[in-house]
């Protein structure tokens, strides 16, 4: 999928406004992704180009596609990503938190990090190992190329031991429906990006976020490191100064910036340098 957004529809927009064009950015540039910060990064893109008429921002989201590649061959400037890379610059803009969540019918009250990498390695095969139900363990992986399950393996230290056998469902709002209508005994468990899992909880669908380690999985717990299931969301780009590229990474941190990133995921602390 590729999304393009209009420098020449937002310059149009702030003339009728009669809000000032900035002179100081300019020209264009492509951001890649395939994971699950495609809302976000367009939102900031259009933010972005509202407030600098004069740039052009092409967000290329595919879920089959290689964005560091893409950056490394200079079809892209900029490559959303959950982990660093070699030879790149990496820019920090936010926090996203991994829940572990299952149904709310599922009376296991925690989990340690531990029992996250052993129960996602097959070795719990019953939530009553883990002081929930008598009922099989149903595990629900995502897709190898998304940023979130690169982090939760290595994290958990449980890089290709993910059980094949593990049903595969890419997009968090899929896998939030797949746990609240599993048939019971409603048994499935999955990782899922902590702005999708709260969102879900808020809206009163019929699942539940595990603690992990005796912490809640929770935006301030994920902003001072408490909860640490967490990973960092990422701009990769060539260390050679491009100051587009910079002005973007600029206005993701500012303040309008960071409110558009905490409507995913959990802004960075004010005093915190990425």
């Amino acid at each position: 999928m590729h999304t393009r957004i209009s420098g020449f529809v937002c310059a149009a927009l702030l003339c009728l406004t009669g809000l000032p064009a900035s002179a100081e950015v300019a020209g264009s540039m492509a951001i890649a992704g395939h994971g699950p910060e495609q809302r976000v990064i367009e939102s900031l893109a259009h933010a972005f180009e509202k407030a600098n008429p004069r740039a052009y921002i092409d967000v290329v989201w595919d879920d089959n596609s290689k964005p560091l590649d893409l950056v490394k061959t200079k079809q892209a400037k900029i490559a959303v990503t959950g982990t660093a890379e070699d030879g790149l610059r990496s820019f920090q803009i936010a926090w996203d938190g991994i829940a572990i969540m299952v149904h709310r019918s599922n009376f296991t009250k925690e989990v340690t990090k531990q029992e996250v990498a052993e129960l996602f390695s097959g070795k719990y095969k019953v939530w009553a190992d883990l002081g929930g139900p008598d009922t099989k363990v149903l595990l629900i992986d995502r897709p190898r190329n998304e940023n979130n399950r690169d982090a939760f393996e290595q994290q958990l230290g449980i890089a290709g031991k993910i059980p094949e056998g593990a049903k595969v469902i890419a997009k968090d709002e899929k896998v939030i429906k797949t746990i609240a209508g599993t048939l019971p005994p409603h048994s499935a468990v999955a990782f899922v990006s902590l702005g999708q899992a709260l969102e879900a909880v808020a809206s009163g669908v019929p699942v539940k976020l595990l603690p992990v380690d005796k912490i809640e999985p929770e935006t301030p717990t994920v902003k001072d490191g408490r909860y640490t299931l967490r990973r960092p969301v990422l701009l990769l780009s060539h260390n050679e100064p491009d100051p587009l590229v910079e002005a973007f990474e600029q206005f993701a941190l500012s303040e309008d910036g960071q409110k558009i990133i905490s409507e995913s995921y959990t802004p960075l602390p004010k005093t915190s340098s990425p």
